[in-house]
């Protein structure tokens, strides 16, 4: 019997999740080497916060236009120039000088990573069954957790052989490695890939080329269909712009751990995320498979996955023991990421022909939460030196992310007249 090698959408799946892990480690090793350059700038925590969100600001602005650019052009141009783009944004935090010099060199990086969600996910809409979206989203994201996790040891491991300027400037040209590898080996229509096999195309949508696909997207009609969903998303990103920035400073100052010790906690909690986030996209699938509603699958799960988020995160704001209270933060962790499988599947439920610009719509939410939240802690730990407030913010968000996602109808597609005559 001849053998079967990887079939080609899981290998596009896998350089999907490998992007993932990649963009989140080059966006959230400042939150571990904040402890040594925040003292050679002599910041404040308030100016520490400040890099933490520089990324934040171009990386809304583009929100709609990487979504807009990766419909038009498509994922393989789209990633490939992204990709590039933040590799030199990290390469050129590592040569940051000042204080505004690492404030451009986050700007630049949230210009590079604006379009990659989108892309990912239009890329995503083409090469995923469509009764494994849930599964797709919710492992590219655990990629993007796992990139968490490992990013405090990592980085604490570079620092100790090449400084932190040196983390910065191995973890950037790995991403441009990757930017290469994604041009050579991805294609924008499955059928048109060397390495595709006839059992994975029937498994596969119907590829639409972008040109029989009305490029004048009606933006109004599409923006108030996501609005919705983009307001449960700020929700969500506010609380893991707090683990993201502040958990590894949290361990430091409110337990007096050092550096190596606050990297192994923060690596535990940001672990908890990788499970929900499998974890949801799989429990979402099966939902859809069993019951045929992705109100169910989508919705609910989102819903139960919140509440259950806020009811752990309650006791840090009383417990002061270390191991527990990273216990419930890494609960709370893991229910916050069980979302993230039904909230990406979302966009490509509602508008698979509009994926990337509807994801961006969604997607503006997190850097919206992530320019205000960490300025908002580093304000609050300032004025107050009190390291748990900021979680009564969480705690506030998730209870209005769990009212917002009842108004979000993944059963509802969007269709424009158009693609009906296209159809």
């Amino acid at each position: 019997m001849k053998r079967r090698t990887i079939s080609t959408p899981t290998i596009v799946l896998m350089l999907i999740c490998m992007m993932y892990a990649l963009t989140y480690m080059d966006r959230v090793n400042v939150s571990t080497a904040a402890s040594v350059f925040g003292v050679e700038f002599h910041l404040t925590n308030t100016q520490i916060g400040l890099v933490f969100s520089a990324f934040a600001y171009p990386y809304l602005l583009s929100q709609i236009l990487g979504g807009w650019i990766s419909d038009r052009f498509g994922a393989r141009w789209t990633l490939t120039v992204s990709a590039a783009v933040w590799g030199l944004a990290t390469l050129l935090t590592g040569m940051a000088g000042s204080l505004k010099a690492m404030i451009a060199a986050r700007i630049l990086l949230g210009v590079g990573e604006a379009a990659t969600f989108p892309a990912a996910t239009r890329a995503m809409s083409w090469w995923t069954n469509e009764r494994r979206r849930g599964f797709a989203q919710g492992i590219t994201h655990a990629s993007a957790r796992l990139g968490n996790a490992v990013t405090p040891p990592v980085v604490v491991w570079l620092m100790s052989v090449i400084a932190w300027r040196g983390s910065f400037l191995l973890m950037g040209g790995v991403s441009v490695a990757w930017a290469i590898v994604w041009f050579w080996y991805f294609r924008e229509n499955p059928a048109e890939h060397a390495g595709i096999r006839t059992d994975d195309l029937r498994s596969l949508p119907v590829f639409t080329p972008r040109r029989t696909v009305a490029m004048r997207i009606p933006w109004m009609r599409l923006i108030r269909r996501m609005a919705p969903a983009t307001a449960v998303y700020f929700c969500y990103g506010w609380t893991l712009w707090l683990y993201l920035a502040w958990v590894p400073l949290f361990f430091i100052h409110r337990y007096n751990l050092d550096l190596k010790r606050s990297a192994w906690f923060s690596a535990g909690v940001f672990f908890a995320g990788v499970l929900g986030d499998m974890l949801g996209g799989i429990v979402s699938d099966r939902v859809f498979e069993k019951t045929g509603s992705l109100n169910l699958a989508r919705r609910d799960v989102i819903l139960a996955a919140y509440l259950c988020s806020l009811g752990f995160m309650i006791p840090v704001l009383w417990l002061h023991s270390l191991n527990w209270v990273a216990v419930f933060l890494s609960i709370a962790f893991f229910f916050s990421e069980f979302t993230i499988g039904p909230m990406w599947a979302i966009p490509m439920d509602i508008a698979p022909e509009y994926a990337g610009s509807a994801s961006g719509l969604m997607n503006i939410g997190s850097p919206l939460a992530a320019i205000v939240s960490p300025l908002a802690f580093g304000y609050v730990i300032d004025k107050t030196q009190n390291w748990t407030l900021p979680f009564v913010g969480s705690i506030a968000l998730l209870l209005l992310g769990s009212f917002m996602i009842l108004f979000v109808d993944p059963e509802k597609k969007f269709v424009t007249p158009e693609l009906s005559r296209v159809a």
